[in-house]
Parts: C-alpha cells; sequence; structure tokens
C-alpha cells in the first residue's frame, strides 16, 4: 500500500515539475507542452482505475493513476462510487444505504 502511495506521490511531483518519468515516458506536463496526445479527465482516468483495480492490473492502475493529480482521482473514484451505488439501488428497488451497506459485506441496519 505504501509503495502505491509512493508511487503516487512521485508521479505527482514529477508532474509538477515537467520531468520525464522512469523509462523515458514524459510527465503529463511534458507531453501537453510539446502537444503530444490530449490529457484525459478525471472521470476517464477514475474509470480506467477502478476498472484496472478490479481486474488487479498493476500496470493499468499505475497508468490510470498518472493521468491526473491524486486529488482529482480521488475525486473522479469517489463519483463513480457515488453513481455506482445510485444506479444499483435503483436497479434493486433498495435504498443508497442498503446497496452500499451490502457491497462492502456490512449487516443491514
Amino acid at each position: 500500500m505504501f509503495d502505491s502511495v509512493r508511487g503516487l506521490w512521485g508521479r505527482l511531483v514529477d508532474n509538477a515539475r515537467g520531468r520525464p518519468r522512469a523509462g523515458g515516458e514524459p510527465s503529463a506536463v511534458a507531453a501537453r507542452k510539446s502537444g503530444a496526445k490530449r490529457a484525459h479527465n478525471l472521470f476517464e482516468a477514475a474509470a480506467a482505475y477502478v476498472s484496472a483495480c478490479a481486474e488487479d492490473d498493476q500496470d493499468r492502475i499505475e497508468e490510470a493513476a498518472g493521468w491526473v493529480s491524486p486529488e482529482a482521482l480521488s475525486f473522479g473514484v469517489n463519483e463513480l462510487a457515488c453513481r455506482a451505488v445510485i444506479a444499483l439501488a435503483r436497479e434493486r428497488d433498495e435504498s443508497p444505504r442498503a446497496v452500499a451497506r451490502d457491497l462492502l459485506g456490512l449487516p443491514s441496519a
């Protein structure tokens, strides 16, 4: 866990400074300055990050985490979780609270 936090922090610092990453990959800031490809938005990053986590694909997790700042990724993941719980609650005809507790394996309140 600490390795992923350390990796996220390192990418954040590299992006802020515009330095290339390990393996010669340019940071997001450097790529934007050079006119490479368009930047990913936080919802694309969150969707890629969560799906990679669900599939336990560490390479994709790290790639998606590098697309946006850790704060933006956290916001996107939170928004995705809220939308997913609401969609499941509507599908199941249950309250979002009941669905969230069920997904986490908690007893119903």
